[in-house]
C-alpha cells in the first residue's frame, strides 16, 4: 500500500480463504473502534461497510505519517484485546454515534508511524482478539490489504476484487461509483433488500437514520458524494 496526501483510496481485505472475520455483533463494534484509533488520525472516512467475511473503507488521506505512541508489547496488546471482547458491552447507537473522532494525547506524540503501518497494526491486533475469542490460531485476513487510489490512477481503472468498473471521467466519477458500490454491497450479497437496512455500513448515517461520527460528511460533500 502506497498512500499520498490529498487523494481518496478504497481499502479492502477479506478473510483468508474467504472465512468469516466477524462472528458476533461485538466484533463489528470492536473493529469500528480499531478504525477510529488507527485510521482517523491519518484520514477522513468517506464510506465504510463491514461484511461477515470482508470490509471496505473509502478514505481521504490528509497525513501519510504522524507522531504516535511506541508500540505496546505483544502480551500487553493481547491482554487488551482479550479483555475488550470478554467484557466490553456497547449498543449500536453508543458505539457508532457517540464516540468522538480519535485524537492523540500528548503522551502519544513520541514516534513517527505511517498509515500503512497503522493499518497493519490494526489488523494484527484484531486478529489476535478473534483468535482468542474463537480459540483458533493463524492468519484471519488475506496477506495483502488492497488500497486503490480513486483520484489518481494514471489511466488504469481500479477494480473491486478483480472486477473493473469503467466510467466516462474516472477522476471525477470513480469515487461516486465506489461510494455506491460500498453501500450496496449488502444488497448485492442478498443480505438485505435496501442498503439502509444494513446496520454495519455508513449508509444509515448519510441518509439521516443514524448520527454516526465516524464519517466526515463535509469531506464527502466536497467530492460530490452527497
Amino acid at each position: 500500500m502506497i498512500f499520498e496526501t490529498g487523494h481518496i483510496y478504497h481499502i479492502y481485505n477479506q478473510g483468508n480463504n474467504r472465512q468469516k472475520i466477524f462472528f458476533r455483533d461485538a466484533n463489528y463494534l470492536y473493529f469500528l473502534n480499531k478504525i477510529r484509533k488507527h485510521i482517523l488520525p491519518y484520514a477522513d472516512i468517506l464510506a465504510w461497510c463491514l461484511m461477515p467475511n470482508h470490509f471496505h473503507l473509502m478514505i481521504y488521506v490528509h497525513d501519510v505519517d504522524i507522531s504516535s505512541t511506541h508500540q505496546m508489547t505483544e502480551s500487553h496488546q493481547m491482554n487488551n484485546d482479550a479483555s475488550y471482547l470478554s467484557t466490553h458491552q456497547m449498543t449500536e447507537s453508543h458505539q457508532m454515534s457517540n464516540n468522538p473522532p480519535y485524537q492523540m494525547s500528548n503522551v502519544e506524540m513520541s514516534k513517527t508511524r505511517t498509515l500503512q503501518e497503522s493499518i497493519a497494526i490494526m489488523l494484527r491486533s484484531y486478529t489476535r482478539a478473534i483468535n482468542i475469542q474463537e480459540k483458533r490460531s493463524g492468519s484471519l485476513f488475506k496477506p495483502h490489504t488492497k488500497a486503490e487510489c480513486l483520484t489518481k490512477f494514471q489511466g488504469i481503472t481500479p477494480s473491486f476484487y478483480g472486477n473493473q468498473i469503467n466510467v466516462r471521467i474516472p477522476e471525477k466519477e470513480y469515487p461516486i461509483v465506489c461510494w455506491n458500490y460500498i453501500h450496496n454491497n449488502p444488497v448485492t450479497a442478498n443480505m438485505v433488500d435496501r442498503a439502509e437496512e444494513y446496520i454495519y455500513s455508513s449508509c444509515r448515517d448519510f441518509i439521516g437514520l443514524r448520527d454516526g461520527k465516524l464519517i466526515n460528511k463535509n469531506r464527502a460533500k466536497e467530492f460530490g458524494l452527497i
